[in-house]
């Protein structure tokens, strides 16, 4: 097929208005991963901090160093019985929870039990990146303007979002009751379970919802089926001939690393810093609802300033927050600073939509320039920077707590002042850096403007009349 006559039907209300459930899903399952997997390592499974480094380190490192795979495999596979994109909803997700499950199982053998969480993570990892590749890569064949564009990533966001605010009460019950069930030290095992089955179920929402945005049937026509199948030289060509991308996927870190840093930092954070830990799931709900609101109001911003413009107001916006929350964490409240670190999660919540769209601006660029229309390739070229981020989060939260020689067995009542310290920066200080560089870099790099997409758009669909 070629995905330059796509039919032209429009955004369904049910796309406009639930599109990113499964996103919703999805994140509700990773985020048993975000905020308990180095928790689990170190205080329920009682791996020593080089123990735990080194899963992470693996685990993390392997992920990040295949996740350029699944677009390509979309790209350049041949189109299942639903279409190139869409059937993959429906093909993978069931695989999940199981192997998923095995990312947080605890027995007796530690290092037997370190290969079976090192296996359950890569593997998990693996079957659950290409359905989310084709899940967010059907955004550039639905979406037909760039306000449908805004439209879709935005209900995406708000959605994927709205996971934040309901693991607190959905999430952290679960494990809770399993732990009164199986106990403790198995909890999130059988959290990342059920979570994983929700997630299937509402990725098969997805794939219903997105029924007739894309040609489905075998395409018999040989020179056809060659244009639409995208070589390996193609896929290159629309990565290096593409400078915007490639600034975005650095630029790009800082948002996962934000998110992930917070997320899994955020316990240590309420135990031995605030010494408070009933307050976690508070500043759970109350960043994450912001989080919500910067998701849904983004496509509100980026008709004001532009996609771009605001991706950049925002980063800014993310790093003075959370250096000041850093400067006063030890003067002021603790609730000063959960509403510092709520702003923040406002702007992640802004820029969580606003980047999609970004890399929506890049497939048209690179169709623009190469004649190619690299959609699953280039929308899933997004896993490269949320996995180098998720091996930068191991890496940094193990280097924080080793620089202020953490143990478990620390009373929180007796936290000293330097693990105190290691735990704020890698709470704000370093995220904030990190979303600083990200600004300057779309300011220099990326030079892809609102207008320059139109005029791209006008000639790609010349072309095909």
């Amino acid at each position: 097929m070629d995905n330059s006559k796509q039919t032209k039907k429009p955004l369904s209300k049910a796309l406009k208005t639930f599109y990113g459930v499964g996103d919703c899903a999805f994140s509700l399952m990773t985020s048993v991963e975000n905020y308990f997997f180095p928790f689990f390592l170190t205080n329920l499974a009682q791996f020593d901090l080089g123990l735990a480094a080194l899963i992470q380190t693996i685990t993390s490192g392997v992920d990040a160093a295949i996740s350029w795979i699944y677009g390509a495999i979309i790209d350049g596979s041949k189109p299942m019985k639903w279409g190139r994109y869409r059937s993959w909803l429906i093909a993978l997700p069931w695989i999940v929870p199981i192997l998923y499950a095995l990312q947080f199982v605890k027995f007796g053998n530690n290092a037997l039990n370190a290969v079976t969480i090192i296996i359950g993570f890569l593997a998990s990892h693996m079957i659950w990146n290409i359905p989310y590749v084709a899940n967010v890569s059907l955004i550039t064949l639905a979406a037909q303007t760039p306000e449908d564009r805004a439209q879709l990533t935005a209900t995406r966001g708000a959605w994927a979002n709205m996971s934040r605010v309901l693991f607190p009460y959905v999430g952290i019950p679960m494990a809770s009751f399993f732990a009164g069930i199986i106990g403790e030290t198995n909890q999130y095992a059988a959290t990342a379970f059920v979570l994983g089955c929700i997630m299937a179920v509402m990725y098969y929402v997805h794939f219903k919802m997105f029924d007739g945005y894309e040609e489905v049937g075998v395409d018999t026509n040989a020179k056809s089926k060659k244009a639409d199948k995208m070589s390996g030289g193609d896929m290159v060509k629309s990565l290096f001939q593409n400078p915007p991308l490639l600034i975005l996927l650095i630029a790009d870190v800082s948002k996962y690393l934000f998110n992930f840093l917070l997320g899994g930092i955020a316990v240590y954070y309420f135990t031995y810093v605030a010494q408070n830990p009933a307050l976690l799931p508070t500043y759970i709900f109350i960043a994450n609802i912001l989080g919500v609101i910067g998701s849904y109001v983004s496509k509100n911003f980026s008709k004001v300033l532009s996609t771009r413009t605001a991706a950049i107001v925002f980063f800014v916006i993310t790093a003075a927050v959370l250096i000041a929350a850093k400067l006063l964490w030890a003067s002021v409240s603790v609730y000063v600073v959960i509403i510092l670190l709520s702003i923040g999660q406002f702007s992640y919540g802004v820029n969580y939509s606003l980047i999609p769209a970004l890399y929506a601006d890049c497939v048209i660029y690179s169709e623009w320039k190469t004649g190619k229309k690299a959609s699953g390739w280039i929308m899933g070229l997004q896993n490269l920077p949320l996995k180098v981020s998720i091996l930068l989060r191991g890496l940094i939260i193990s280097a924080v707590l080793a620089s202020a020689n953490f143990t478990p067995d620390i009373d929180p009542a007796q936290a000293s002042d330097a693990l105190k310290n290691a735990i704020t920066n890698g709470f704000m200080l370093i995220p904030a850096i990190f979303s600083l560089v990200s600004a300057v870099l779309l300011v220099i790099g990326f030079k892809i403007t609102r207008e320059k997409v139109v005029e791209y758009q006008e000639e790609i669909n010349s072309r095909t009349v």
